[in-house]
């Protein structure tokens, strides 16, 4: 049994790359829509129909685990797939739940009522999808009061990394926090809250200032992944096999990017 990480594109790679260093002995399958990427700028009802169908993909190749490596299928998508969609033996997480229980301090299963944190201001740097949802403010009133949280939809910059133009890449961070500062000036803490954003997390910090404590979800998906097979042993695999890269673009393009993107030499194949 493999463990399946899913994204859009090639941002959910930053989050494999930790879970693989995390669980050493699992076995992994990476699935990235790059056909259809990016999700960013498409609607929930699009954005369901092309997450489920790669997760039905990943199911062949015995993913009975898969989790959602991408902020906007996440924000869009996971809660109808989990309530109205998936079948019992098949397990579907999302990337958000970790991000606020570190942000707030707060346990897997406290489900007790909100309460004030620590931080009080909040920028949230994210896909003009994800900000439209309003997940994240949601999943965190679940957990704190008292938390202003101000949003900036960072378009163009999901497309600049996919096409490794990083001189624009950065541009565009240090004009999104920019903006970002014009409406919260003073932010505690900023959320990178799309998996490609780690790439720039330098460049972030850089336009944020060293006051601003930035959160970016690889090692702390990680982490909350590694507890939830400790609490699931079922859905930890028993023989390690080597990891496996699907996309649904052009394997030979998109095998030269992601070694780009991870300064390894990685193959993709056909899904």
């Amino acid at each position: 049994m493999a463990v399946g990480i899913f994204d859009s594109g090639l941002g959910g790679l930053t989050v494999l790359e930790a879970v693989a260093n995390r669980l050493p002995s699992q076995t992994f399958v990476y699935m990235g829509d790059n056909l259809n990427a990016p999700y960013g700028v498409r609607g929930t009802s699009n954005i369901f129909d092309l997450t489920t169908k790669c997760i039905e993909r990943m199911w062949e190749e015995d993913c009975d685990l898969v989790v959602l490596a991408c902020n906007t299928a996440s924000a869009a998508a996971l809660k109808q797939i989990q309530e109205e969609w998936l079948p019992k033996n098949k397990r579907v997480l999302g990337v958000f739940v970790p991000l606020i229980e570190s942000l707030t301090k707060r346990n897997w299963g406290d489900n007790s009522p909100p309460r004030e944190v620590d931080v009080k201001n909040v920028a949230l740097f994210a896909t003009p999808s994800t900000v439209a949802s309003r997940a994240f403010q949601r999943e965190l009133a679940f957990r704190a009061i008292g938390v202003d949280v101000e949003s900036q939809a960072c378009g163009g910059l999901v497309d600049a990394i996919e096409d490794g133009d990083l001189i624009l890449a950065e541009a565009l961070v240090r004009s999104h926090v920019d903006a970002l500062k014009r409406k919260m000036p003073t932010p505690q803490a900023a959320i990178l809250g799309c998996t490609h954003y780690p790439l720039l997390e330098k460049v972030f910090k850089d336009a944020l200032g060293e006051n601003v404590e930035v959160y970016s979800q690889a090692n702390i998906v990680a982490a909350s992944l590694s507890d939830y097979l400790n609490r699931h042993p079922k859905m930890i695999g028993s023989n390690k096999l080597k990891n496996i890269f699907i996309t649904t673009g052009d394997p030979v393009i998109i095998s030269r990017r992601a070694t780009q993107f991870l300064r390894r030499s990685v193959e993709f194949i056909s899904a």
